[in-house]
């Protein structure tokens, strides 16, 4: 489903998508409804569709980390069907088609849930690596 209106929020770091309505469950024409979802910029660079985040098949997705205070800089259109995202920290290499968009919209808590659970069980952060230095 395309969305009919893309919002980048830079301060609360995310991407508002809307869409005008849902399809009905038999035939493609359109209720009256709204849908609007927000999607946080560390959910999105987390799930990236590029080769670097997903890998080249099945058990090579590499787990990102660290990207809590990850932002957008750029949204690029790709034809009628997608946007290229610019990460902040230079990811851009992910295209994210509407029907992609959108399962993220409507897979968004349990995509996220699982997330928190990769991470915690590779003993991984959600917040960028601090380097601590010791004074002797």
């Amino acid at each position: 489903m395309t969305p009919s209106n893309i919002t980048l929020h830079k301060q609360s770091k995310q991407l508002e998508l809307r869409y005008a309505g849902a399809s009905t469950a038999n035939s493609s024409e359109r209720i009256g409804t709204e849908e609007t979802y927000r999607l946080s910029c560390e959910f999105l660079r987390a799930h990236s569709p590029s080769a670097e985040v997903k890998g080249h098949g099945q058990g090579q997705e590499v787990l990102q980390y660290g990207k809590a205070d990850v932002g957008i800089t750029n949204i690029t259109p790709c034809g009628n069907y997608a946007i290229q995202l610019s990460f902040t920290d230079g990811h851009d290499t992910g295209i994210y088609s509407w029907d992609y968009l959108y399962s993220l919209c409507q897979n968004q808590e349990s995509m996220w849930q699982e997330y928190l659970e990769r991470l915690h069980a590779a003993g991984k952060s959600r917040e960028p690596d601090t380097q601590v230095v010791q004074i002797f």
